[in-house]
């Protein structure tokens, strides 16, 4: 504190960094800039500019790299990698992310057992009381000259319509906003605290300049209408959207969100100045703080090492071969017609699920397909999601409807290059929400009006009954209405297949030995 009775705080928050600790793509092994070594020399350089800090992480943190699939699926003795890290970069707290979840409770209890720092989050609650599942929903920090900031965590309401049931097993999801009233309340009232930081594992539901809508407004994002309903709030941290947002402020609230996989670290400054009736808020500003072209802290990549030689043999356990094609070259090729690698995918789905209709995504435009030789560095790099299957029973107007919304992932087509409709690609790309399906038959046409697109659709070569019920398998995710495919929410499940699809796919390569690429053209997408 300085002599002028001035007092400068500053909070720094990651946020999705997905399993990312080197800076590496594990798909090729080439460096990339992501990732908490780099993460924690910026810290290092920040701490050293100021000493009172708060350090957050924002959520979605145990999954998303093979290191970290590894620990939660091969071998869970070691502490987990990613609280091992931030347990040496001293944060003071982290939030909980949707894709915390994933792996389940046992994976996601230990990793919280083994932090220095609380797991906060007000509105994840123990089912019937309203009491917060995992103890804590806030942290109340105290700095010199009694300054006292509270920091509330939130999660978007939206996991249960894509986690799997169990995963949540005796827990609610209150609404963000709801929760967030109550709690910043009390940390007013009771706590007593000078500053209020949300730190909310949810994005923006609308313009940050205009208020407009940018998306359904489902839930699953309620960023704008915290700042724009609850008073009370100084900064939100946000996440969930990997967006790069700062220098923004929503009635009065400074926000910011920092990117995904450890790229950014997000900034906020906020200055405040001791009056006799206590401190006020002076200034506050949001800012990111690239890794680009910053050099890894040695001693982080030192520590994971051990996980990343086990990780990397793992990867490597050459696993079986392809004959013919299963290369991806243009990932909106794939998307257009029928490609070996989704037929493939599809066949596996269909397989261990005993049906004969299936539907699947290609995840993300860095998918390269397989090669000749196949190891498990191909299987996740193309299938990155822990995802497990559920069969689910639905009619042919689902089916309909589900191949309309598959369809609305193509910008109207007016001559010229096929583009993605905006929907898609803002707030982030969203290719894992496009399906493509094996066991009917079915043409798009997007010359025609959204709604209207689906212009063939067979089962057995004959037109699918819109009243009739079919079997259909897909990810748990899908079948739970992710992705506002609403028509499949609440649809009897026939049959719940409790494995992850990754081991799923080596598990049917390995039986076999050699695959064959093979397309049928069930499907196709055309225009006028």
């Amino acid at each position: 504190m300085s002599a002028d009775n001035r007092f400068v705080l500053t909070i720094l928050e990651t946020s999705d960094v997905h399993g990312n600790i080197l800076p590496l793509n594990y798909a090729n092994n080439k460096p990339m800039d992501v990732g908490l070594a780099k993460i924690a020399t910026l810290l290092q350089k920040e701490r050293h500019k100021n000493p009172y800090m708060i350090v957050i992480d924002n959520g979605d943190l145990i999954q998303g790299t093979p290191l970290t699939y590894y620990h939660a699926r091969i071998d869970q003795q070691p502490h987990n990698p990613m609280v091992l890290v931030l347990n040496e970069l001293a944060y003071d707290a982290a939030v909980l992310g949707n894709h915390d979840f994933n792996y389940g409770l046992d994976v996601l209890g230990k990793a919280i057992r083994e932090s220095n720092f609380p797991w906060l989050s007000a509105n994840v609650v123990k089912k019937g009381t309203g009491e917060p599942f995992f103890g804590k929903p806030y942290l109340v920090k105290h700095f010199p000259g009694d300054l006292k900031v509270g920091v509330l965590g939130l999660t978007t309401q939206y996991i249960p319509i894509w986690e799997h049931p169990r995963h949540i097993e005796g827990m609610d999801f209150l609404d963000a906003v709801e929760a967030a009233k109550r709690w910043v309340k009390l940390l007013r009232e009771k706590e007593r605290v000078d500053v209020v930081i949300v730190s909310y594992h949810g994005g923006f539901e609308r313009d940050l300049e205009t208020g407009e809508p940018i998306e359904e407004l489902t839930g699953e994002n309620q960023a704008y209408q915290l700042c724009q309903e609850v008073e009370g709030i100084d900064v939100l941290l946000t996440g969930h959207q990997h967006r790069s947002i700062a220098g923004k402020s929503i009635h009065g609230v400074t926000v910011v969100q920092p990117s995904s996989q450890g790229r950014m670290i997000g900034k906020v400054t906020v200055e405040l100045r001791k009056q006799p009736d206590g401190w006020q808020i002076v200034r506050k500003d949001s800012e990111l703080l690239s890794v680009k072209h910053v050099v890894p802290d040695p001693h982080i990549v030192h520590m994971v090492q051990p996980y990343e030689e086990k990780t990397q043999l793992w990867l490597d356990k050459p696993i079986g071969k392809v004959r013919g094609d299963m290369r991806i070259h243009d990932p909106m090729l794939v998307r257009l017609r029928d490609h070996a690698v989704i037929e493939f995918f599809n066949k596996v789905q269909m397989e261990y699920a005993h049906v004969d209709i299936s539907a699947t995504a290609l995840f993300d435009n860095a998918s390269p397909g397989f090669s000749e030789n196949i190891s498990m560095r191909d299987i996740v790099t193309n299938y990155m999601y822990p995802n497990t299957l559920r069969v689910i029973r639905i009619k042919g107007k689902d089916i309909k409807a589900a191949l309309e919304k598959c369809a609305s992932y193509f910008a109207a087509y007016s001559g010229g290059k096929i583009e993605m409709n905006p929907e898609f690609t803002t707030p982030k790309p969203q290719h894992y929400n496009y399906d493509m399906w094996e066991g009917i038959e079915y043409k798009i046409n997007i010359s025609r009006p959204l709604g209207e697109r689906v212009v063939l659709l067979n089962y057995k070569g004959k037109p699918i009954e819109m009243e009739q019920e079919y079997d259909v398998v897909m990810n748990s995710y899908r079948a739970g209405g992710g992705g506002n495919y609403r028509m499949f929410k609440g649809k009897p499940i026939v049959r719940d297949i409790p494995v992850d699809v990754v081991e799923l796919i080596a598990e049917y390569i390995m039986e076999r030995g050699t695959i064959e690429a093979t397309v049928d053209h069930n499907w196709e997408v055309i225009h006028d």
